[in-house]
Order: C-alpha cells, then sequence, then structure tokens
C-alpha cells in the first residue's frame, strides 16, 4: 500500500491540503522606511531589490515571504480606519524562543505593539508597520497542549500574553 501521508488531499470543491500562503506584496509609501521595519526590526533579510520601486524579503534563504512595492502607492497614505483591506499578515515562529528573541527586537528598534494574547493554541504579538498594516508575529503550541471542549473540538480562547514570562525564554 502507498504511503500517502505526505500527498496532497483533495476534492473537486477544495484546495489540496498542502495549500499554504507562500508569500505577501504590500504596498509601500516609501519603500526604505518600510525596508528598515521588515529588515531591520522584524529581521528579515533583503533577497532582491528592483531599484528603488520594490524590495524582496525572506528568512533563510526562501526567496520572498515579504515583499514591499511602490507601484502603486509611492507617497500614499495608509488606508482609513473602517475601510476593507488586509487585517493583518502573520509571520509564524518555529518555537518559544525564537518569538521571544522577535520581541526582543522589536524592543530594541522601539517598535511598540498594539497588543499581546494568548489563544490557547498560539501566542501572538500584534503591531503594525509604518504603512499602517497589521502584522502578527505568533507561535503554535504543539497540538496535544491545544485546550479542547469536552467533545474534542477546539476551545480557544484570547487571553493576555504574559510578556515577561516570554522574555524569560529569550
Amino acid at each position: 500500500m502507498p504511503d500517502t501521508s505526505t500527498q496532497s488531499q483533495t476534492t473537486s470543491d477544495t484546495a489540496p491540503v498542502s495549500v499554504r500562503i507562500g508569500h505577501v506584496h504590500l504596498k509601500v509609501a516609501e519603500l526604505e522606511r518600510g525596508l528598515r521595519f521588515w529588515r531591520d526590526a522584524i529581521g528579515l533579510e533583503v533577497q532582491a531589490r528592483i531599484g528603488d520601486q520594490a524590495v524582496f524579503l525572506g528568512a533563510d534563504g526562501y526567496h520572498h515571504h515579504i515583499a514591499l512595492n511602490t507601484w502603486e502607492s509611492a507617497g500614499g497614505e495608509a488606508p482609513a480606519r473602517g475601510t476593507t483591506g488586509l487585517y493583518h499578515v502573520a509571520l509564524l515562529y518555529p518555537d518559544r524562543r525564537a518569538l521571544a528573541r522577535a520581541l526582543k527586537r522589536l524592543m530594541a528598534h522601539g517598535i511598540a505593539l498594539d497588543g499581546a494574547s494568548d489563544h490557547g493554541v498560539s501566542e501572538a504579538l500584534y503591531l503594525h508597520d509604518p504603512d499602517g498594516n497589521g502584522v502578527e508575529l505568533y507561535r503554535d503550541r504543539q497540538p496535544a497542549e491545544w485546550p479542547r471542549a469536552p467533545d474534542g473540538t477546539l476551545a480557544m480562547f484570547t487571553r493576555r500574553l504574559d510578556l515577561a514570562s516570554l522574555l524569560a525564554a529569550a
């Protein structure tokens, strides 16, 4: 019998199980300002650049997780509150220590958090980039640690994340 554990599971009307978000392009007003945030404060590495119009940033040598461009937005303003658009882009960190180190990096760059939550299944830091785009930095707990209701369904919640405890993990 063939091993199907790594093969995509699909039906005619759903995306394959292996679908994932590969990268996000963000419209920014000022490329260098965005670069200082995503490269310096978040820690992504520049992988490629198109002059003063676009920059592609990634981790671990990946071609890009985040791309910044000014193709339609040079000098533009952040979207007004109450309008539609991207709520946030979420960067998944491999473990609690890596998330703690990300928090220390943000603090060292003077980046303020909008919030920090424990969701039971994950721990998350929330902030905005200089162009008003929402950013979530998070780590998932192991599935065995996820809170469950008596019937076995997920029992996610939102509680205040203990930042001191998180920083101690760094």
